[in-house]
């Protein structure tokens, strides 16, 4: 998970809260799903596709498949960077993530997501990403 062959990446800092964490002041394993929301809408953004642009254009994107790898604990007050990869889009969209130190550097979590456009109207799973996502995406990429 990094930026090989990644079509468009962005990253998020986020200064770890009390309240994300366990009695420990570590952060709690939930968390991380919500870490990877804030970068991915961040990536989503980047090309005016984020979630209220999807429904504009009648679809939702469930999420249908998400992986996490825990390697090192986040903590409390800890700055984490959470980078997001955009790998796929034709067919679903996938994510990669990489969750690291900002102090050190050193990679705390991997994980991904995988998306499907699902009608708004019908609620039919599509099998191909929708014209609106290629025609908004290849703006971006094409530039």
């Amino acid at each position: 998970m990094n930026s090989r062959d990644a079509l468009l990446t962005t990253q998020v800092e986020i200064d770890v809260p009390f309240h994300d964490c366990d009695p420990m002041q570590v952060v709690w394993h939930g968390n991380y799903a919500r870490y990877f929301e804030v970068a991915r809408c961040e990536l989503l953004r980047l090309f005016d596709y984020d979630y209220d642009e999807m429904a504009a254009s009648g679809f939702m994107w469930p999420i249908i498949d998400m992986r996490c790898k825990y390697i090192k604990p986040a903590r409390f007050r800890q700055v984490i960077v959470v980078t997001a990869y955009l790998k796929e889009y034709e067919n679903r969209i996938k994510i990669d993530y990489v969750i690291s130190c900002k102090e050190t550097g050193e990679k705390l979590t991997k994980g991904y997501s995988v998306q499907v456009a699902v009608s708004i109207s019908d609620g039919e799973m599509q099998y191909v990403s929708p014209p609106a996502l290629i025609e908004k995406l290849s703006k971006v990429l094409d530039a």
